[in-house]
Parts: C-alpha cells; sequence; structure tokens
C-alpha cells in the first residue's frame, strides 16, 4: 500500500475507532437504569455518538470538513467541562478527536497537492 492511500484512510479509520471508544463510555447506564429509562439514558449517553458518526460520514468525501469539525468538537469537549479537571480527561477524549482532526488536514493537503 502506498503512502498515500494510508494517508487517506488513517483518519478514516481512526474516525470509527473513535466513535466506537466513545460509544463504550454509554455502557454505564445499564447498571443504573430499567425499562424506559434505560432507553432514555441510553440514547442521551449516544447523543455524542451521533454526532461522530454524522462528522465521519461528511467528512468520508470532505477532508477539510473533518479536520475542523473534529477540531471543534476537541475544543467543545474541553469547553464543555470547563478547566477544572484532571489533564487525562482532556487527552483521553479531546486527544484522538485532535489526531483525527491533523489526519484529515493532512489528506486534505495531500489531495490539494495533485
Amino acid at each position: 500500500m502506498d503512502f498515500k492511500k494510508i494517508i487517506y484512510y488513517l483518519p478514516r479509520v481512526l474516525s470509527v475507532f473513535l466513535i466506537l471508544y466513545i460509544s463504550l463510555f454509554s455502557l454505564d447506564v445499564f447498571g443504573e437504569n430499567t425499562g424506559w429509562e434505560l432507553l432514555v439514558a441510553l440514547f442521551m449517553h449516544l447523543i455524542p455518538t451521533f454526532l461522530l458518526i454524522g462528522v465521519t460520514i461528511i467528512a468520508w468525501k470532505h477532508d477539510l470538513v473533518g479536520a475542523i469539525a473534529y477540531f471543534i468538537l476537541g475544543f467543545g469537549y474541553i469547553l464543555m467541562v470547563g478547566f477544572d479537571r484532571p489533564w487525562s480527561w482532556y487527552a483521553f477524549i479531546s486527544g484522538p478527536a485532535f489526531l483525527v482532526g491533523i489526519l484529515f488536514l493532512i489528506s486534505w493537503f495531500q489531495k490539494k497537492k495533485i
């Protein structure tokens, strides 16, 4: 596989892994809720997943949009939780979003060169 294909597919594959990673955080609702409360809580916890799926679908064809969207999502998470949390909160949630955003930006620059 050549370098251009790796640059093209890497942000897309990592964004799918990011979606799965963020989805794992919704599993805590199963120990706390039952019945309809469980469905509502699960839906609420999966809203970030649905947002990431939408961004990834758009970013699949439009690298620059993906780069901007993942940067916004990374910064949005930091602003949403505030600045008084441990650094690991930012590193493990916003860090992967920034990485995917950077990779989409590199992919966009690579396409632009052609």
